[in-house]
């Protein structure tokens, strides 16, 4: 080192620029950072000694780069852009709604509820093919109704202050705190205990329970939505039927269509069993014809009693479970109940929420407590005692996606009454069938056809009631058919036919909400029952009202 110190020192007394030979134990290689001498960093190396190191960290550098450019990956490719709805089914939609929109309306139809009528059924045909989720499809719908002036945004979202979205989405939330605090699993591992030998076994269970509520319970959605719906997803979940596991038809397909399609036959049993029905009953006052609760229930006794009972085995037919036999559920059950052990306080919180619940619906309309009300206190129980939160109800899409698109069809539904369509369908139905000259008994059963399917048009039992009953059962009565047989049959039949769609009763939505049944399966199994209802009730139903003396 001192040597180099002094052939450094010596450099400026030379008489030449000769640059100072590189000692040989120094590699030329070696850059000056790496010399550490404060001495060496203050004199400055000769010309070839630079040029060596310039040209040795370039080649660095150079070689470093091309190590780099071979290890790194290639840039991955950019994806393909994919659109966020199937834009065939989409087209479909618009090109109906357009090829409506600009055929001229009939007679007596104003040009406002004809453009309505053009984009509600584009809704509908959105509703039935799912381009998009339903909620968007129905949120198009009113915007389209919206852009073009056919509604004001007033009348658009009018239905987002109805009683029966709002029940069905707390529902929902009921549901998820009725499964979360694992009573749901409770009850379920209980009737499979009692009852689980078979699927069908399971269905009937639930089944009657349901229709044994029915008469104490004024509302479908709150029986359906918050009792048995929820348990019936309970249920299935514990036998390992889950869609989005891919299991769904392992029997939950079939529980979830049986017990939405007999809610709508205990619904007509009765009156107390759904909301509407004492619309129906008070319209027939105001046109002579008083119907007692009795009455009403006799009549739809043995119809209603034959439909609890062929429904699942129809259902089991056309639409199997892949687990129809469980021998070994029971036992299986017993060992799973065995495992909860006694009942968590989350459990009890839960069974007293649901019990003050149901307790509010048998009787709070004595007091002046609706059924929104009501479930709302269940709810406030389970959020304040943090047995469900607020979080995981607002993360409850099915419940947002429910009230959305429930909402929107009822909102145009109803303004197609009031533009005028609606009474123009029936008055036209009127002319039609009462210029036929036909026998009371054709004559009436065309009345009711036209009447049961043209609930596609409705997402309200009650819409349709105040729409279109007193002018059926006027033409019904003027045509001969017995008063009072006429009243009856549209006033019950008025609950049946919301098995048609997934929007056409109160308990529809949550059970197609839960993802069990496609749409398809969902409309076309509603159109075959649909049938098979008409046939018991005008058919049996008519020989059963004859022995009691309706007719």
């Amino acid at each position: 080192m001192a040597t180099i110190l002094k052939a450094q020192g010596l450099r400026a007394s030379l008489p030449t620029r000769r640059a100072a030979p590189v000692p040989g134990a120094l590699p030329r290689c070696v850059p000056v950072p790496a010399l550490r001498s404060p001495a060496l960093s203050m004199a400055p190396l000769p010309l070839h000694s630079r040029v060596a190191q310039k040209t040795t960290t370039l080649g660095r550098r150079s070689l470093s780069v091309k190590a780099q450019a071979a290890s790194a990956p290639a840039p991955a490719a950019k994806p393909a852009f994919k659109w966020g709805a199937n834009m065939k089914d989409l087209a479909i939609c618009v090109g109906i709604s357009v090829a409506l929109w600009f055929v001229p309306p009939p007679a007596g139809v104003t040009a406002k509820a004809w453009h309505l009528l053009a984009v509600f059924i584009g809704t509908i045909v959105g509703i039935i093919t799912t381009p998009l989720p339903l909620g968007a499809v129905a949120i198009l719908g009113l915007g389209a109704a919206m852009i073009t002036k056919v509604l004001t945004f007033a009348e658009a979202f009018s239905a987002f202050a109805s009683e029966i979205p709002w029940l069905i989405a707390i529902a929902y939330f009921l549901a998820g705190g009725f499964i979360k605090s694992g009573l749901g699993n409770r009850i379920a591992y209980a009737i499979v205990g009692a009852l689980g030998k078979t699927t069908l076994g399971l269905t009937y269970a639930l089944v009657f329970a349901e229709a044994l509520l029915s008469p104490a319970i004024p509302s479908v959605a709150a029986r359906a939505g918050g009792i048995f719906f929820p348990l019936a997803k309970a249920l299935c979940l514990a036998c390992g039927s889950d869609p989005e596991k891919g299991t769904e038809k392992k029997m939950g397909a079939y529980v979830m269509k049986t017990c939405f399609q007999t809610t709508t036959v205990s619904s007509a049993m009765f009156i107390t069993a759904m909301a509407a029905n004492p619309l129906a009953v008070n319209l027939a006052a105001a046109a002579g014809i008083n119907i007692s609760w009795g009455t009403w229930a006799l009549a739809g006794l043995v119809p209603g009693v034959i439909c609890l009972i062929m429904v699942p085995l129809i259902l089991y037919v056309l639409y199997p479970p892949e687990v129809k036999d469980t021998p070994d559920a029971p036992a299986a059950a017993a060992r799973e109940l065995e495992k909860l052990g006694p009942m968590s306080t989350n459990e009890k919180i839960t069974a007293g929420a649901f019990a003050v619940t149901v307790a509010l619906w048998i009787f709070g309309g004595s007091i002046g407590i609706n059924a929104v009300a009501a479930a709302i206190v269940g709810l406030f129980i389970l959020l304040v005692t943090n047995v469900t939160t607020w979080k995981e109800c607002l993360n409850n899409n099915a419940a947002w996606d429910t009230l959305t698109w429930f909402a929107a069809l009822i909102a145009m539904a109803a303004a197609l009454n009031k533009f005028g369509f609606i009474p123009w369908l029936s008055n036209s139905v009127v002319q039609v069938v009462g210029g036929l000259g036909l026998g009371w008994q054709p004559a009436f059963g065309i009345v009711v056809a036209l009447y049961f399917y043209s609930h596609y048009f409705f997402a309200s039992g009650a819409a349709h009631i105040g729409a279109m009953y007193t002018a059926f059962l006027a033409v019904a009565t003027a045509c001969g058919t017995p008063p009072m047989l006429a009243a009856i049959a549209l006033g019950q039949l008025s609950n049946l036919m919301g098995c048609l769609t997934t929007y056409g009763i109160g308990s529809a939505p949550p059970y197609f909400g839960a993802g069990y049944v496609k749409q398809g399966d969902w409309l076309r199994l509603g159109f075959i029952l649909s049938l098979f209802y008409l046939a018991v009730w005008l058919g049996v139903g008519g020989v059963w009202w004859k022995a009691i003396g309706l007719w």
